[in-house]
């Protein structure tokens, strides 16, 4: 068979790689003129740095068995986390149980109802029941009104603005669960976290499975723009892609997989019954806003840190170098600032020098002695489909893979639930669509 994939993101490309294993050709468009969407990288100092900050974890399989077979597991190191939780004017140490203990902005009592909910979700396997409540219900209700507050309010205000306080008690529970699997055994193990990180970037990993496809037979084509999905008599026959500059041209395909944001989708095809039309159209996203600072100097002592004051502009701060040494960037300490806004939010619509200007003067509450001068350079990336609004009930709202149209099909972040978007996802996703895809066929055969 010959199918056509809109999007080179991970999804996109494991779909296609899993199809060329099956003997099949698998052409890839994608809009930018990269690869990897999310994931992607830009150079700085002779290395290449995702444009949003990326690791993995111990519990990302789909991710690690794909470097595997690519032969690309060598890459990967797995590094002790490192996580800062900034309140009452400072940083608090926020990795192990004994950190959770000295944890100053709590008083004891509710440190310890604190630790022992981390317990519970993190030990908690069945989450359908926790997706009828609220996070901001079951949290207070369970941990108490003051952890509240001083933890998972600010921490689901900073992700979902607006939106913090409708979110299912199951995407937070998933968050618990991750982590815990980034644990060792033991406890000394389980005091340590690990998080991984291909020592290549995330880009080496898209370069190679490119160079897969095209070996397995089939294409990737990046400054490629999909016009429209050739449907004809309710099924799907092409594409119309624009490549570079040149002609809109009709391509012919057995099946067609489209790894597009929700809001995208109806634009690329016929109109849509009126049930799946409304389950994309009911799909609520935010906006991730990233600056990324190159320094001269290191910012912080942590890694990942979460920002529970929300007179702060930004939701966390990831120094990339704090995890990965600065020599491997040419001596460039590299920080992440990150935000997720509507559109509506005065924040999306400034520029980075704009944000940077935003952003000093609470740089220098996190150190007080950062000064512009420390910035080298400064960058700034937009990603406007980057985080679903999960609410109550959302499992029942999914729009199917199997879209309206006969071999036609659909793979985007609102599909995996109740896990959060990451490439490990999207990795998984990608390969397992791309297999319902040839089981369909076969059954139909």
């Amino acid at each position: 068979m010959k199918i056509g994939i809109i999007g080179g993101g991970a999804a996109g490309l494991a779909a296609a790689y899993e199809f060329g294993l099956r003997g099949h050709q698998a052409e890839v468009f994608e809009r930018a003129p990269f690869l990897g969407g999310q994931a992607s990288t830009f150079p700085v100092g002779g290395t290449p740095l995702e444009r949003g900050y990326h690791h993995l974890f111990r519990s990302d399989t789909a991710m690690t068995g794909l470097m595997e077979e690519l032969g690309l597991g060598h890459q990967m190191r797995w590094i002790d986390s490192n996580v800062g939780f900034f309140s009452q004017g400072r940083i608090w140490r926020f990795t192990t149980p004994i950190d959770l203990m000295r944890f100053g902005p709590l008083p004891l009592l509710d440190r310890v109802r604190l630790g022992l909910t981390t317990m519970y979700l993190q030990r908690r396997r069945e989450w359908r029941s926790l997706e009828q409540q609220t996070a901001r219900e079951w949290t207070r209700n369970r941990a108490g009104k003051r952890v509240y507050e001083v933890i998972f309010e600010p921490m689901l205000r900073g992700k979902f603005g607006e939106y913090y306080d409708q979110i299912s008690m199951a995407w937070l529970w998933n968050k618990f669960a991750l982590r815990t699997a980034s644990r060792g055994k033991g406890l000394k193990g389980y005091l340590k976290e690990q998080l991984g990180y291909p020592i290549g970037s995330f880009a080496e990993i898209f370069d190679t499975l490119a160079e897969r496809i095209n070996k397995q037979g089939g294409s990737v084509c990046t400054s490629a723009a999909v016009q429209r999905v050739a449907v004809e008599d309710g099924e799907a026959k092409g594409l119309e892609v624009r490549v570079g500059n040149g002609p809109v041209e009709r391509r012919d395909y057995d099946l067609v997989l489209a790894t597009v944001s929700s809001y995208i989708f109806p634009s690329l095809v016929p109109p849509l019954p009126e049930d799946y039309a409304k389950r994309l159209s009911d799909v609520v996203y935010l906006s991730a806003i990233v600056v990324t600072l190159v320094l001269d100097r290191q910012l912080s002592p942590v890694y990942w840190m979460y920002v529970g004051d929300r007179s702060m502009p930004f939701l966390g701060m990831i120094e990339h170098t704090n995890l990965i040494p600065a020599s491997h960037y040419g001596n460039n300490h590299i920080v992440y600032l990150t935000n997720y806004l509507s559109k509506k939010r005065p924040y999306y619509a400034l520029s980075k020098d704009e944000l940077l200007k935003e952003y000093e003067p609470h740089l220098k509450r996190i150190n007080s002695g950062f000064d512009l001068s420390w910035v080298r350079e400064y960058h700034y990336f937009r990603e406007d489909a980057a985080q679903p609004i999960v609410t109550r009930g959302y499992s029942r709202r999914i729009p199917d893979h199997h879209t309206p149209f006969k071999r036609l099909y659909l793979a985007n972040t609102t599909q995996i639930y109740p896990e959060d978007r990451g490439t490990n996802y999207s990795v998984r996703m990608g390969r397992q669509v791309a297999r319902l895809m040839m089981d369909d066929q076969s059954t139909a055969a």
